[in-house]
């Protein structure tokens, strides 16, 4: 069985391939920690075994450099996934084109501008609902005497399709879209429950309406970090921030000021040593103006792998973007898989729970238990230098295993 390791961001349905992969072959597979897209794949050490810098990039244990998500889901399988002879191989290799050729176009066309990542075009997007009825009218004939893609057992083709249908199954493709193609549901369905497939995704729900086009959002400039800082800021910054238009009479408005504390901080915090950011922060902290509060993560039981626990942050913190205008926090996940625990230092303007000012804001925080620090305490001190600086455990021992900054 492979072993090795995936370098890939959060969340990339062609990662979701090689690892549900592993999950049927038994391969030792884990992802990278602290992979940074535009930043890790860019470096001068992953240029030099992955030239193109694209991901998923797959490492094996024995040295061996692999690119292109099939390619890397084909490595690692087993041979009951690569099929049992040449024409089940073939078929396959077949589906896997189809996906790539037929599905994946089309529902980039679709879900992208849903998610304000590609500007939407009407008339691309009716043709890629029409392309997308053609596609899943041929899977629907084909499984309609068939409960697999290739042979009588799940193999890389229904793997592989699947994961290309995530995207449009979680977003648009709604009741009544879906329904006419009852065997392809019903075979999405028994993938997407079988334990390999949610031991990587976790639970999938199905769109309930179809998705909008949104305004796109528009990417800042990032920050750079001096070489001290950049290891461990690779862990830290998402791949793109993104600065939501404002609308005309946003209540959030009026609770934003100019705070030189918390603006100069951030800037310290980026590009110093926590030697320096962390006395820095004590010596202009002001208790007037801000506060200091711990959130711990209440359903920790629940957590299984690491990277999907990550998602769990990242996702809390693109919801609450408008909240760094006036908050800083240093959120992190110690343990590891199927053992882990999210907790963190969050820093905002006024003394109330700032999660309260704004409904945009409260998705996610009734799931953390919040408590108010007082900042003259040596014990909120303490927490503070371990939540910033990335050390120490958590209350029950588990080692640090790496975080997540909101600024």
């Amino acid at each position: 069985m492979a072993s090795g390791t995936l370098y890939t961001y959060p969340e990339n349905f062609r990662a979701f391939k090689a690892l549900i992969a592993a999950q049927y072959a038994g391969g030792n597979v884990t992802v990278a920690p602290g992979f940074v897209f535009g930043e890790t794949n860019k470096s001068e050490g992953f240029l030099k075994k992955f030239p193109l810098g694209k991901v998923p990039a797959f490492e094996s244990n024995d040295g061996q450099y692999i690119t292109e998500s099939n390619a890397i889901a084909y490595y690692v399988a087993n041979a009951q996934l690569r099929g049992k002879n040449d024409v089940e191989k073939a078929q396959i290799i077949q589906w896997l084109s189809f996906a790539d050729s037929e599905i994946l176009p089309s529902s980039c066309t679709w879900v992208f501008p849903c998610l304000g990542i590609m500007k939407f075009d009407k008339q691309a997007a009716k043709q890629a609902k029409d392309d997308i009825k053609v596609a899943l009218e041929v899977l629907n004939k084909h499984l309609l005497n068939y409960t697999y893609l290739v042979g009588e057992r799940i193999t890389l083709a229904d793997i592989g399709v699947a994961c290309t249908l995530l995207h449009l199954y979680q977003y648009v493709l709604d009741p009544a879209f879906r329904q006419p193609f009852q065997n392809v549901n019903r075979w999405f369905k028994t993938m997407i429950n079988q334990s390999q497939f949610k031991a990587v995704i976790g639970e999938f729900k199905l769109a309930d309406k179809m998705a909008e086009p949104q305004p796109v959002q528009q990417n800042k400039a990032p920050k750079k970090d001096t070489p001290n800082k950049a290891e461990k800021k690779q862990q830290q910054k998402p791949a793109v921030q993104h600065e939501e238009n404002k609308p005309d009479g946003d209540d959030e408005e009026a609770i934003v000021e100019e705070g030189f504390v918390m603006d100069s901080f951030k800037k310290v915090y980026s590009n110093q040593a926590e030697t320096v950011s962390i006395p820095y922060f004590w010596e202009k902290f002001d208790k007037e103006k801000y506060s200091i509060w711990f959130g711990e993560y209440k359903y920790n039981d629940e957590l299984t792998k690491v990277f999907m626990s990550c998602n769990l942050i990242s996702g809390m913190f693109q919801r609450l973007d408008k909240l760094r205008k006036i908050g800083f926090a240093s959120v992190c996940l110690f343990g590891t898989d199927n053992n882990s625990t999210i907790s963190g230092v969050w820093v905002w303007e006024g003394q109330d729970l700032a999660f309260e000012r704004s409904p945009d804001w409260q998705i996610d925080y009734e799931s953390y238990q919040w408590t108010k620090l007082d900042p003259a305490s040596e014990e909120t001190k303490k927490l503070v230098d371990q939540y910033f600086s990335w050390t120490g455990t958590d209350k029950e021992g588990r080692k640090f295993n790496q975080g997540k900054i909101f600024k």
